[in-house]
């Protein structure tokens, strides 16, 4: 199924109907065991659906959080839900709260924002060190141009395919409900057209069980008989 997607999402954007960008990045540097939160001005002045995401081993895609609009609740990907990362927005900006960090949260974070087609993404390098001390030579290392090529190559599939879930959940939800409307108006329509079969099936059914028994040769003559009595 996620290969699928993955395909999907890659073909939506080599058809154009996903325009994506990139923003300019920034680095934040904390210390292992602080608190950092990551910010995000936002790009767009209208609704949009935004979340955040980071990249794992280069090659992996991992959603964190996302925000269908900026007054729904926030959805926490699988594995983000223990309470360790908050995200939050106000008019301006987006933010990422990540408590008491570790070396392992260090890499490159995603913000991103969709709407119309459009999608754009802003890069944050957090560097999360052990000791204390910063290597400044490391983090140059962690960010040399030949990989620059493959991250946005893997960041774009990653995030069209994130948006093409939210598509597809947004489209099953809309017809889901459109049955269900669709069912309630044609119930009282079902209940008037009942057919022929049914309403004999219904007289049948009322009628003494000695009369439902008797062939029809007997139910004749008794019909006719109380034909002519009434003449």
């Amino acid at each position: 199924m996620m290969n699928f997607t993955m395909r999907t999402a890659l073909l939506l954007g080599s058809l154009s109907w996903i325009s994506v960008s990139v923003s300019e990045s920034q680095t934040v540097k904390v210390q292992s065991g602080q608190e950092v939160t990551l910010l995000c001005p936002k790009i767009f002045k209208d609704e949009t659906v935004t979340f955040w995401f980071r990249l794992v081993n280069r090659t992996e895609v991992s959603c964190i959080s996302v925000m269908l609009t900026s007054n729904s609740p926030v959805h926490f990907c699988d594995g983000y839900q223990t309470g360790n990362f908050e995200m939050s927005s106000n008019i301006s900006t987006l933010f990422l709260n990540i408590n008491q960090v570790n070396v392992s949260d260090s890499g490159q974070y995603f913000c991103a924002f969709y709407t119309r087609g459009r999608l754009i993404f802003r890069v944050i390098y957090l560097n999360v060190d052990g000791d204390g001390e910063f290597d400044d030579d490391v983090d140059s290392e962690s960010q040399k141009k030949p990989d620059v090529k493959l991250t946005l190559a893997t960041v774009i599939l990653g995030g069209l395919t994130l948006v093409f879930m939210m598509v597809t959940t947004g489209l099953a939800v809309k017809i889901s409900r459109l049955l269900k409307v669709v069912d309630e108006l044609l119930q009282p329509e079902r209940n008037k057209n009942l057919g022929s079969d049914d309403l004999n099936s219904a007289a049948l059914r009322l009628l003494p069980k000695t009369l439902r028994n008797r062939r029809p040769a007997e139910t004749q003559v008794e019909t006719h008989v109380i034909y002519t009595a009434s003449r």
